[in-house]
């Protein structure tokens, strides 16, 4: 007889697959990507895309937004956009007596899945904007607090080559985002599958898979996956490995690390890690489902020094030598 946990699991990774097959009808290649940007909405969190232009970043994106029966909305980031653009902003209305009344105009921000488009655009004040609503689901508009709905999920796009105009996410931006994934260069093969569907008379569509009841209750099963204390040590010594002044840091993160993960990498290495667990028919987590979430939920967490800077040190040598190292038990 099959157990409600079973089915449970069963629906888990079917819904999963689903909304993964309606992707690839549109996007090419960027398996990884897309497994890990629905890994990461499952697990509650927000990612960050980077790649150079034309990879696909801003339609795989608005992709998920046409999987999802969730609200969709587009922020394009530029230098001359404000706080309010983004959040809303209190209008003066008049009724039919001739009161004058504050009322509060919503902002894109208030939709299920936000693109935040070529984010590092803007300048520090509005990207602060989202710092809010990511970590508290909330934003404040003067004196008054307004709660987003759930799934509240920010998918941001940067272009690392680009530097004239654009303004570094701060750490404490970075800091919000669950993942930071790295679109890679499509493969030969790859490229004659984008030129024959983006060329040809019909272009592929999405269809709606997923509905926000749905998500909502893979979130729960995610959170409801039992993890033992020795796999979440595991994933606080791979943590505390990153901090450059830990007696168990590598030699790499002691001379070129300046600062390593903040707590909530850990929290990410573990629900991460139970999603995975989940897509691999397990109802509990293994040391494998948090090793092979490391770089992705890390990389934007650990920062380089002066020198590592210099000499163009790529964050992810610094956690390969992480993972060498850290022992499982």
């Amino acid at each position: 007889m099959i157990s409600e946990a079973e089915n449970r699991l069963a629906d888990f990774r079917t819904l999963f697959e689903q909304a993964y097959s309606e992707i690839g009808k549109v996007i090419v290649g960027q398996k990884s990507s897309v497994e890990s940007i629905l890994v990461c909405l499952l697990a509650g969190g927000h990612v960050l895309l980077e790649g150079i232009p034309g990879l696909g970043k801003t339609k795989l994106v608005q992709t998920l937004g046409d999987v999802l029966h969730l609200d969709f909305d587009r922020i394009q980031f530029t230098p001359d956009l404000m706080p309010g653009d983004i959040i809303g902003t209190n209008i003066l209305q008049e009724d039919e007596h001739g009161e004058r009344t504050l009322m509060f105009r919503p902002g894109p921000i208030f939709a299920h899945l936000i693109l935040a488009d070529e984010i590092n655009r803007a300048t520090p004040k509005t990207q602060s904007a989202l710092l809010e609503a990511m970590q508290e689901r909330t934003v404040s508009v003067g004196r008054t607090s307004h709660t987003l709905d759930e799934p509240f999920f920010v998918m941001a796009t940067q272009n690392p080559l680009e530097m004239e105009g654009t303004y570094p996410l701060p750490e404490a931006q970075l800091d919000r985002f669950f993942m930071k994934l790295k679109m890679t260069y499509p493969t030969r093969e790859d490229l004659h599958e984008i030129l024959g569907r983006t060329t040809s008379a019909e272009t592929p569509e999405a269809r709606a898979v997923l509905s926000r009841e749905q998500v909502l209750e893979m979130r729960r099963t995610t959170r409801s996956v039992p993890i033992s204390r020795e796999v979440t040590d595991y994933a606080i010594r791979l943590a505390l490995a990153t901090q450059p002044d830990d007696p168990t840091a590598p030699d790499l993160v002691k001379r070129y690390g300046r600062m390593g993960t903040s707590p909530r990498g850990a929290q990410a290495l573990v629900l991460a890690g139970k999603v995975r667990a989940l897509l691999h028919d397990r109802a509990h987590v293994a040391c494998d489902d948090v090793r092979e979430q490391a770089l992705s939920t890390l990389r934007h967490r650990v920062l380089l020094n002066f020198e590592g800077e210099a000499e163009g040190i790529d964050t992810d040598d610094l956690l390969l030598q992480v993972l060498e190292t850290v022992p499982e038990a």
